[in-house]
Formats: structure tokens, sequence, C-alpha cells
């Protein structure tokens, strides 16, 4: 598959998506509009080409989306929710028709297996679908009401406009799971993208333009602004957007979450992870082993429930070592449109660059670098992107160990006694996005999931970190932000409660028996 890039041509993959031309980084929808900030150069880590080049969006360009969003949320929000369901119905379909192509984009641009990059087309499809379910249960609750003749009950009301923050490392389908859901709750969108993935944005706005023009949906629903941090900032300030979705570093994340708190905005936070699988002595090795390496090496460890440690029993330690090493050396680092290799690019010069310094700070830590690594170099290495993944006996407590680095390091290091040992360390980072076990006890994956268990947001039995399955809520705690995405009652998040209490009776009666006369 390796040649599937080149034979088509980057050019004629933009044209079956319907981007004829690329230059300008901000739409509402309707019209995109002729930019002039600063040039965007989108570079695939998959060979070091120049995709495209895009113009990104000024303040005065942000500005005119945000206004054009204001006034076609006036609309939009009067359609009923089935209604707006409908057209996210149709969006799927679209975004069907269009996953080849889409795929591989996001595949080329930010340097993921094909596979993974039709995966993430997937998750949009799926997303939608749920989408489309929900958009006839936005329930709410009836009360009983202490006053005779009276009736109480909520309901939930759109919000406004919800911005968009996403990062790199899926660069459509965290767009998508923000969008389908606020779509349906009748809010408008406004998207900063990742500067390093520019034309993916542009490909998801173009598809999401055709069905919403079918439909005449007013211009605004759908916008895009590509900027760097200053849009990101701009967004964060403005009193005009309820609700910030930003999905980032955790340092990325204080600052937006701090500046949109200052304004007593709203902020859906998704943050760094630092996740881990524990590995009990009933563990069956043949699970073990596939799923760490995946959750270690898969999109070059640039996923955010990427597995980064390893917390195994003494007992197993040894064997689960030697297991690894063997995995390491069996594994593919190329071109990730070819589907033979297992390891694809991480997504620039600078990614590269932090990998080298956390390895480098584990040896000044002193650990034991179990599996080197090192940037690779010649023929099909051409963009510098690619690197080795690397596995170093660590200590829980170490600095290094205890920030997430975005690359393929998988620190290992062992526990002894009880199950309640390695939740401890399990628990000590400063993250808590998503965690993991491996055993065949009732006992010790009980203990794992009880409250006393996994402070992450995600905790799995038997199966690893990476990855999710729409139908539930996605998210973390304590610096991974605390927000929800995606499924469960992740939607409620993108309205507003209101409760309401009806008076059908023919006299006054105050709450908790007050009394009022004139």
């Amino acid at each position: 598959m390796a040649e599937v890039i080149t034979d088509l041509g980057i050019q004629e993959i933009l044209s079956q998506l319907g981007i004829e031309e690329v230059n300008n980084g901000a739409s509402t929808g309707g019209k995109w509009f002729k930019t002039r900030g600063e040039r965007i150069d989108s570079i695939s880590p998959v060979d070091g080409r120049l995709i495209a080049s895009v113009n990104s969006a000024t303040e005065a360009d942000y500005e005119a989306v945000i206004l054009k969003a204001q006034e076609a949320f006036k609309e939009w929000r009067m359609i009923p929710a089935p209604k707006r369901g409908e057209i996210v119905r149709q969006l799927a379909e679209r975004i069907r028709f269009y996953k080849e192509p889409l795929g591989k984009l996001v595949s080329y641009e930010m340097g993921k297996s094909l596979q993974e990059g039709l995966g993430e087309v997937q998750e949009m499809i799926d997303i939608c679908d749920f989408a489309v379910g929900l958009s006839r249960q936005l329930y709410g609750l009836t009360m009983h009401s202490e006053r005779p003749g009276h009736r109480m009950y909520e309901q939930y009301h759109p919000l406004g406009i919800v911005g968009i923050i996403s990062a790199f490392n899926f660069p459509v389908a965290v767009w998508n799971w923000n969008t389908a859901l606020a779509w349906v709750c009748g809010d408008v969108c406004v998207w900063k993208p990742s500067e390093k993935t520019p034309i993916t944005a542009i490909a998801c706005q173009q598809i999401a333009k055709e069905v919403f023009d079918a439909n005449g949906v007013p211009e605004g629903v759908s916008s895009l602004v590509i900027g760097c941090a200053e849009i990101g900032k701009l967004m964060a300030e403005d009193t005009r957007v309820p609700l910030i979705s930003a999905t980032g570093s955790t340092r990325m994340g204080k600052s937006v979450g701090a500046t949109v708190g200052a304004r007593l905005g709203r902020s859906l936070l998704e943050l760094g992870g630092n996740n881990a699988i524990i590995i009990t002595p009933s563990a069956e090795l043949k699970m073990v082993v596939p799923g760490a390496v995946f959750g270690a090496v898969g999109t070059a460890g640039q996923r955010c429930t990427s597995t980064r440690r390893l917390i195994i029993h003494e007992d197993l330690y040894d064997k689960v070592k030697e297991s690894l090493v063997k995995a390491y050396g069996q594994l593919k680092i190329g071109n990730p449109l070819d589907q033979s290799n297992h390891v694809g690019p991480l997504i620039d010069q600078d990614a590269v660059k932090t990998y080298l310094e956390a390895l480098d700070k584990a040896v000044a830590e002193g650990c034991n670098i179990l599996v080197e690594g090192g940037v690779l170099t010649g023929a099909g290495y051409e963009s510098g992107c690619y690197v080795k993944p690397a596995i170093v006996e660590a200590q829980n407590h170490m600095k290094i160990v205890q920030h997430e680095t975005f690359a393929p390091i998988l620190y290992i290091m062992k526990y002894s006694g009880g199950v309640e040992n390695a939740i401890k360390l399990q628990n000590g980072v400063p993250q808590g996005l998503s965690s993991a076990i491996m055993t065949s006890s009732l006992k010790e994956s009980e203990a794992f999931l009880s409250q006393a268990g996994s402070d992450c947001g995600i905790a799995n039995v038997n199966i690893g970190t990476s990855g999710a399955e729409i139908g539930g809520a996605f998210g973390g705690e304590k610096e991974t932000g605390g927000g929800r995405e995606s499924g469960s009652d992740a939607w409620k998040v993108y309205m507003r409660r209101q409760t309401n209490t009806i008076n059908y009776s023919d006299s006054l009666t105050l709450a908790q028996g007050i009394k009022f006369e004139l």
C-alpha cells in the first residue's frame, strides 16, 4: 500500500474531497474568506513533502465568523431536534462516501497508519449515528412539587456557539465528536484545528458544506478558523462563545481553562494522559504483549490514551520483559500507508526533539534503556520524523515518568505484594485519563474498578489503555481536565439546564409554606 499516495497523488485526493484550491483559512460554510494572515505550510511527516499552504485567519476574519455564527444560531436553534438529527444523518452518509480519500488524507497529513486513518473516519460516522438517535432523546426530568396544583420539570436548551480547539493526533474525529452532538443539541460550532493538520480540517468543512447547502442550513452553523495560538486565545476570551471544547496538552488546557473560567464560561478539557497497564500474576501473556505493544507504539505513541507505563508483578517481570523486547525487535517502522508497517512517523521535528530529550532525561535520572531509541535515516525516512520505539526500565516517582512524552517511549517497572500496591503506582501520577489491568482474578479486577481503585476516567480489564468506543463517555480526571465527550450523557455539556414550575391552580402558593398577604 506504500504506493497509494504516490500513484493516486495528493492533488487527486484533494480533488476527490471537493477541494480544488487550498489557500484560505476561514469559512462560515457558505463561503471561504480570502484570509491574509501568516502562511501555514502543511508538511507530511510521511515523506517531508508539502501538501498545501493555507493563509491563516486574522482577528478581523475571526470577528466576521463569530458574527455569522451568532446570526445562524437564532435560526438553527428553532429547528426541531429530530430535524437537526436528520441533517447529521445525511452528514454520516457523505462521510461514508468519502471515507477512503479522507482516511488517506488523515494518514498522510498526520502520519498515522492507513488503518488508523480509516478507523478515525469511521469514528466520525459512528458519532453521527449516535447523535441521530440522541436527537430524539434530549430528555429532562419531571419532579413532584410541594405546592398543590403545581408541576415541576426541567428541560435543556442549546448554549449558542461552541468553540472547538482540536489537536493534530486525531485531526477529524474529535471535531466530529463535538459537532455531531452540538448540532443536534441546537448549537453552532466554530472550529480551530491544529495548525499542523489544516488540510484535513478544510476537507471536513467542505463535506459538511455539501450536506448543509443541500438542506438550506443557515451559513455559520459550521465554521472553520485556521490559525495559531492567537486564534485560540481570541476564542477562549470571547464571552460570545459560552463553551470551549479544547483537546491538547495539560499546559495548553490550564491556559484555556483559566482564561475561560475568568469570564465564567464553560470549558470541556481533554488533556494529557500517563496511562498504565497493571500486569498481575494471573494475567494471560498472550493478551498482555499485543495489548501493551499496540498501546505503546500505535500512532507512534501520539495518542492521549497511549500506554506510557507497564506496572508488572515481580513474579512475571522477567518473562514479560523478555517477551516485550522480542516483540519490539519485530516492529516494522516506515510509511504508514504501507499496511505491513507497524509504526509511522512523529508529527514533526519538534516532536522528534522532545522524544530525544526525554530519553536523555531518563538516562540522567538513572533509568536503564532496555530497547534503545533513536532517529531513523536513509531511504524511506527522508522526513526525519521516524524514530525507534524505546523501552525504559524506570521507577514511577522519577520526574520523566511523571511527565507525558508524546512519543513511543514505554516505561516498565515492577511491583510486589497485592494489587493494591500496583493501583497505588498506577494512580501516582498527575494525569488520570486511561488505565487497564490484565488479570484472571475477579477480586483483582473488582478492586481495580472499585472506589479505591483506578482514579482515571477510563478503566479497562483485560484490554489495553488505547482506544475507546463511541457509546461511552470519553475523558479523564486530575490534569486530564475532567471533561467528557462522545457517548453516554456527554451531550449535556452542550446545553443549559432550565427548571420550570407551572401553576395550574386558581391561587398563588409560595414555596416552603411562606405566607405573604397584602
